[in-house]
């Protein structure tokens, strides 16, 4: 009855997600009915003593990047850079090759530090332009969006300032470029394998006389040429971003050590800080500070137009992701403290394999909870401490753990209740019936990804 009361909770939880229902407002409904179905009295002391906490310490940590990711993104909007970089990389490798296109393209704004959702927004009336000139059907822009925004540079390729590769290191005590080598095998995994996927499927369509189609929804008005700014001074901020994350994260250490104590005359006591758990956030969030900076000196013109609705509209959409997360992680751990989760903690210990366990742990509960930093959130703050306690004893690095855990978050996390997915599907006016078959195949060539990179861990120890 515990496991089917966990059961319970998490599949209304998917289920009001999938309805695009708040997941602030039922997150924690959820979780207490949980708890009221376990032990009636227990409601109001676990809701402020576990949700709350839990939903507050990750604010504590994590809401920095989340704001500074924003705001970097929506500059980058304001200042023309990201129109430059599609109009570059489309010139370089040519209208035919769309679909590479509008993946490298994503890739370079997602790597570079922009938001997800920043860069669905920003790419779309350019991937319908393309795909609309070289008559590809526009059901397959999802997926290829997909490809190059949420899956290799969200948190295989080493050094990603996304939220997803972020957040292991404050479990694990690594930092970003955890693992570089297995970032790189999956990385070259999930770009062949899925560029092949969608090749295939534009053959299909060619073969079936398939072409872009009219009477869709959403169209995007035809490009019209405008003067923009030089492409490499637009590929600058991204570079200063990914540059300075790896400074930081180098010298951050080395500056504070593994532990600063903090004193000044008028503190009680002084504050203590365990270095080694923040260092990786902390090294993100001054790259994205520079990043931004050399934004607003490079291109203030433009941007201080427009400086102070867009930083409102970029903070907003920082506390909306932030809280949405957070409550996942408040819903987490709930789930956690109940006893119908030994039950499931008990399954998946069942598992020999550490990293197997782990990955399947990680992906099984990001695709519950649709999100990826969510369910990420959910498993290492419940069995981080079991992960570790096995790599010590396999003799595995604890970068292992850290890229196989990134990794699977990003596997089956974009199942249809995904709020990434139904943004998208929204922004470019398709729907689950059309196009959500693509954005599940490379859903499964992500998940399939994790298998591979612990494979050429075993077989040649490489990290």
């Amino acid at each position: 009855m515990s496991f089917l009361i966990i059961l319970l909770s998490l599949g209304l939880l998917m289920f009001v997600a999938y309805r695009g229902l708040s997941v602030i407002l039922f997150a924690p409904v959820c979780a207490l009915l949980a708890v009221l179905l376990t032990d009636p009295s227990l409601v109001p002391p676990l809701f402020s003593g576990i949700f709350m906490d839990k939903l507050v310490g990750f604010v504590q940590l994590y809401f920095p990047v989340f704001l500074l990711g924003a705001v970097f993104g929506k500059v980058i909007e304001l200042s023309g850079f990201s129109k430059s970089i599609v109009a570059a990389v489309i010139g370089l490798l040519g209208r035919e090759r769309a679909t590479l296109s509008i993946v490298v393209v994503c890739a370079l704004l997602t790597y570079g530090g922009v938001s997800l959702f920043v860069v669905v927004f920003a790419v779309y009336p350019f991937a319908a332009e393309m795909f609309r000139q070289s008559d590809i059907p526009k059901r397959l822009i999802p997926g290829t969006i997909a490809l190059g925004a949420f899956t290799f540079t969200m948190d295989a390729l080493p050094g990603s300032p996304q939220i997803q590769n972020i957040i292991p290191s404050t479990f694990f005590k690594t930092n970003t470029w955890a693992a570089p080598w297995l970032g790189v095998v999956g990385t070259v995994f999930i770009l062949v394998t899925g560029l092949a996927y969608l090749a295939w499927c534009r053959r299909r369509a060619r073969e079936a006389g398939e072409g872009y189609g009219s009477g869709h929804s959403n169209e995007p008005e035809p490009y019209a040429a405008e003067k923009l700014p030089n492409a490499w001074l637009a590929l600058a901020p991204l570079l200063v971003v990914g540059v300075m994350n790896k400074v930081f994260t180098v010298v951050i250490p080395q500056f504070y050590g593994t532990v600063h104590t903090s004193a000044l005359p008028t503190m009680a006591k002084p504050v203590v800080t365990d270095v080694s758990k923040v260092a990786a956030i902390w090294a993100v969030e001054a790259a994205l500070l520079m990043g931004i900076l050399t934004v607003v000196i490079f291109a203030w013109g433009p941007v201080k137009q427009r400086f102070a609705d867009g930083t409102k509209a970029a903070v907003g959409g920082a506390l909306l992701a932030a809280m949405n997360t957070a409550s996942e992680y408040g819903f987490g751990g709930i789930i956690a403290a109940l006893p119908g989760f030994t039950v499931v903690a008990d399954a998946l210990r069942a598992i020999p394999n550490p990293l197997l366990n782990e990955a399947i742990s990680i992906s099984a509960l990001a695709g519950i909870t649709g999100s990826a930093s969510g369910g990420m959130s959910i498993a290492l703050a419940a069995m981080s401490d079991t992960f570790i306690q096995a790599a010590n004893a396999a003799h595995i690095p604890l970068e292992v753990f850290h890229r196989v855990a990134a990794m699977a978050s990003g596997g089956m996390d974009t199942l249809p209740h995904n709020g990434a997915v139904i943004t998208l599907l929204a922004v470019t006016g398709l729907t689950h019936k059309t196009s959500y078959k693509d954005i599940f195949a490379i859903t499964l060539i992500k998940t399939a990804a994790v298998g591979v990179i612990i494979a050429t861990y075993y077989l040649t120890g490489l990290y």
